[in-house]
């Protein structure tokens, strides 16, 4: 009796972990591809929350180092910093794009090509404090290509390649 009450717990327990992400909606998830020697790229989306829920960490097969950015205008320049979460309001969408919050990835383990499905995995944190994961399948845009919504030039904070992090 003693093991089926704990098989009956773990099952429902794997279960509500498995259908955390639900809650998160990912739209238009997509990486900017890279040149040959470029160590760095960026990964952009549209995410809408259920119920309020922050993304904590993110995570690429694809790069040694990710990280979630934020770049922002201070005093005329434009600044990029890491932020240690971002906030998801129920119901409301927060865009990743290139100029803005997006997932950074760095020290890159090879070139990102045009076409190429980039596996992201964000970590989500609910009210609660109960973490759960989120796979991203992104796919590579060519540089300079155009985005959801219009052209994403390569200075609008896709390659941070010249940037020191």
């Amino acid at each position: 009796m003693k093991n089926l009450f704990l098989c009956a717990l773990l099952t429902v327990t794997a279960s509500a972990w498995a259908q955390a992400p639900a809650n998160v909606e990912v739209k238009d998830a997509w990486v900017r591809a890279t040149v040959a020697q470029q160590k760095s790229t960026g990964a952009f989306m549209q995410l809408t929350a259920k119920a309020d829920t922050r993304v904590v960490e993110a995570r690429s097969p694809i790069a040694g180092v990710t990280q979630i950015h934020e770049m922002a205008m201070e005093k005329d320049v434009m600044r990029m910093r890491e932020v240690k979460g971002l906030a998801l309001p129920a119901g409301q969408t927060v865009e990743l794009k290139p100029g803005s919050y997006h997932v950074m990835l760095l020290d890159l383990k090879g070139q990102v090509k045009a076409g190429d499905v980039v596996p992201v995995t964000l970590v989500l944190e609910g009210k609660d404090g109960q973490r759960s994961t989120l796979d991203i399948k992104a796919t590579a845009r060519p540089l300079g290509g155009a985005a959801a919504g219009g052209a994403a030039p390569a200075a609008a904070g896709g390659d941070h390649s010249q940037h020191k992090h």
